[in-house]
């Protein structure tokens, strides 16, 4: 039951559902059971809060369906606060107040920190997008910039040699003044991760394609498109891609490039 797949009012049969949530470890949001939340700032929109601290996360996820004429003029981010929107349908205009950009399906924005994001949907269709922030880690001598790319200019490379993964690199990977970056991975069916990660960082993946089956805490799950998955801190994860003509594809988040201190 939800607005994200218009299965609202009493359903024929028991109420039941594919989510999971172990807060700090790991969780499965399915579409099927998100709410439509309210957000000050985001007028004409549909919006559902998907990983926050509540959840255990260092930042807090979001996906946005922009109505037509849907905007948000207050802002998102701001002092202290580094976000990225990437839109998975439609278009959206970004701007820094003064300066716009127009992102198209599979067009993504990064604004470092301090710097606030304003969204207008630049269709009468709706436009949905992905949206993330999080407290920027400075680190003396370093900092980010701002991003504006499409995935569709990007030249994905194999995924630890895997032919059948491929892997998007969003923004810098070897730039010390990001202290995060964000990734899309995509599985043809068949393929998989090569081992169960165990590792520092955590994760928000939203599915845009495919379906397969994701294994959290050694505990095997079915996953589809539109599922939003939070990895917690050294929770073992991995992921193999199955049904037919469509790769299991995400975008997510990753902490990076900073000493996890003492």
């Amino acid at each position: 039951m939800g607005y994200k797949n218009n299965k609202v009012g009493y359903r024929d049969g028991l109420l039941e559902s594919r989510a999971i949530v172990k807060p700090g470890s790991y969780a499965v949001l399915p579409h099927d059971g998100l709410v439509n939340n309210v957000v000050p700032g985001f007028e004409n929109c549909r919006i559902s809060i998907l990983g926050s601290p509540r959840l255990g996360a260092s930042f807090s996820d979001f996906i946005c369906e922009f109505l037509p004429g849907g905007k948000n003029t207050r802002g998102f981010g701001g002092e202290g606060v580094e976000t990225f929107v990437y839109v998975t349908q439609g278009e959206l205009i970004v701007s820094d107040g003064k300066d716009t950009d127009t992102l198209t399906s599979g067009g993504y924005a990064y604004y470092p920190v301090n710097e606030t994001m304003y969204f207008e949907n630049a269709t009468d269709e709706i436009t949905e997008a992905f949206l993330y922030k999080r407290k920027y880690d400075a680190i003396e001598g370093h900092e980010a910039h701002r991003v504006i790319g499409n995935r569709a200019d990007i030249e994905p490379i194999q995924y630890e040699g895997m032919e059948d993964v491929l892997l998007w690199d969003l923004l810098p990977t070897d730039d010390l003044g990001f202290d995060m970056n964000m990734h899309i991975l995509s599985f043809e069916p068949g393929g998989s991760h090569g081992y169960i990660e165990t590792h520092y960082q955590e994760h928000g993946a939203y599915l845009l394609s495919g379906v397969g089956m994701y294994n959290l805490d050694n505990q095997w799950m079915p996953v589809q498109k539109g599922d939003y998955i939070y990895m917690g801190a050294y929770v073992p994860q991995a992921c193999y891609a199955s049904g037919r003509g469509e790769p299991l594809s995400y975008v997510y988040s990753k902490d990076a490039n900073r000493d996890p201190g003492v």
